[in-house]
């Protein structure tokens, strides 16, 4: 797995920030070999620019396409491997079973809404059938 501790605004790598946090081992307090780069206010602001923009281009999207894009979302996160199930149990002290779990919880949730929209309930749509 790759750590390279950047941040992601609009597609692009930025790590303008001179704040470095170092990832720990959580028992036993060990510096891992992760480092990551603090975002600083000006990519914040860049990355919640860049969110709107992408908004309205998302939003014109069917609701079979979104369904698609959260059912590649949750297959990225299933895809995860052994060595990513392992830095976070050593980063966060829980026990294998219970991050698999979050995993498998996680991308069965984006599932649950992409299917949602696939059934087009959040339309709200009804039918009445009531008689003249």
């Amino acid at each position: 797995m790759s750590h390279i501790g950047h941040n992601i605004i609009g597609g692009a790598y930025s790590a303008a920030g001179p704040v470095v946090h170092k990832s720990h081992d959580a028992t036993t307090g060990e510096a891992l070999s992760y480092d990551f780069i603090q975002a600083t206010p000006e990519e914040v602001d860049a990355a919640a620019k860049a969110a709107a923009a992408a908004y309205p281009a998302y939003r014109s999207l069917s609701a079979a396409r979104r369904a698609d894009f959260l059912d590649a979302i949750a297959d990225e996160l299933d895809a995860l491997g052994d060595d990513f199930v392992a830095t976070v149990t050593r980063e966060t002290a829980l026990p294998t079973a219970r991050i698999q779990g979050e995993r498998g919880r996680t991308s069965g949730q984006m599932r649950l809404f992409a299917k949602v929209l696939r059934r087009g309930d959040f339309y709200g749509a009804r039918i009445d059938r009531a008689l003249p």
